[in-house]
């Protein structure tokens, strides 16, 4: 039994009740919330005094917390992640934010560029929230075998076949004139140590001079897998699509202009990017939600991140929304649960067609 499942236990329908009134006034207002305010505005046939009993029961608990003494309580960490695992309903989205996101996917779907800035700019308008968007990428092709072939006196030219059938050429500058003979002892070294080894482990042994794993033509053998490196390191510079990060100055949370700027860096640097669209899931199509210190960037301790995977063509990408602690969560999983519904769709329908 986890945490939530020991806490949902410990709570009556009463305190389910308070603890959603007190999520949800508190997404709605951002302002702490008191038991006379609940009694009034809910209606849920106790007293003021009874749910303020209750309100301490649930600060025992750790699922709300109170900033002074004297104001009311505000969910916590802990409060959203049992609200999200728990009590959060489905929340459907209206026809008209339906054929919108229909709409963007429909009208961008043939120029990846276009279609990812507009889904970035549709989301962050329905949600009021910023949007980050990674371009779709394939995953690494693995190399088959590769083939080394003489260009002239000063290169060489390596043929690389993937797994996949598709062939790459690497020009690799050498200092001396190849035999073919020479070449085809080379190539089988290489073939030997991809066959053994990931082009990960490859280059770990090459960082920490492991020459044991090269034979003749060692220096060869590096140019060739250097190139290799460096044009995957270049493939795997990902693009990123953003907006809305300015709605972020619209709540009263972070007014306070130095915790703002802390944010506003953390979605300027590229790695942190990364970091908060990486798949933190063993379940790839999930909807991840990673509430305030869940996520491990310092800057975005006060926010939550809600993100899922897309795929367009065999490659994939990644769709986050973030917003403070108190985002409509229901509405952000709606949103982009609809968002890569419609991307499917469209895709499904042009390949029938």
């Amino acid at each position: 039994m986890n945490v939530n499942d020991k806490k949902m236990k410990a709570l009556n329908d009463r305190k389910i009740k308070i603890l959603e009134a007190i999520i949800n006034d508190y997404i709605e207002t951002g302002e702490p919330i008191g038991s006379r305010t609940i009694a009034k505005k809910y209606d849920l046939g106790i007293s003021s005094a009874t749910i303020r009993n209750e309100m301490s029961d649930l600060e025992d608990l750790g699922l709300v917390t109170q900033l002074h003494t004297s104001s009311g309580r505000i969910p916590s960490d802990k409060g959203y992640r049992l609200y999200v695992d728990n009590l959060m309903s489905h929340r459907e989205l209206t026809e008209e934010e339906t054929n919108f996101l229909q709409n963007v996917v429909i009208n961008n779907i043939n120029h990846m560029d276009y279609l990812m800035e507009q889904t970035a700019k549709a989301l962050s308008m329905l949600t009021n929230y910023a949007t980050i968007i990674s371009q779709p990428k394939a995953e690494q092709e693995k190399i088959k075998n590769i083939q080394l072939v003489c260009l002239d006196e000063t290169s060489i030219i390596a043929v690389v076949v993937t797994e996949n059938k598709s062939v790459k050429n690497y020009i690799v500058p050498v200092d001396k004139n190849f035999s073919t003979q020479d070449l085809i002892t080379i190539s089988s070294a290489i073939n030997n140590l991809i066959n053994k080894y990931s082009l990960d482990e490859i280059k770990d042994l090459f960082d920490k001079n492991d020459t044991d794993i090269l034979s003749e033509g060692e220096q060869v053998i590096k140019k060739v897998f250097n190139e290799i490196f460096k044009v995957n390191k270049e493939d795997e510079q990902v693009k990123f699509y953003t907006s809305g990060i300015n709605n972020i100055l619209d709540f009263k949370e972070f007014s306070d202009i130095e915790k703002a700027k802390t944010i506003f860096q953390s979605l300027e640097e590229k790695e942190m990017l990364v970091d908060i669209l990486s798949n933190n899931s063993e379940n790839d199509s999930s909807i991840q939600i990673l509430i305030g210190g869940e996520n491990h960037i310092e800057g975005l301790k006060d926010c939550s991140i809600v993100k899922t995977e897309y795929k367009i063509a065999g490659a994939t990408g990644t769709i986050g929304i973030i917003a403070p602690t108190r985002m409509d969560y229901a509405k952000a999983v709606s949103v982009l649960d609809s968002i890569v519904k419609n991307i499917n769709n469209v895709l499904k329908s042009l390949s029938s067609d």
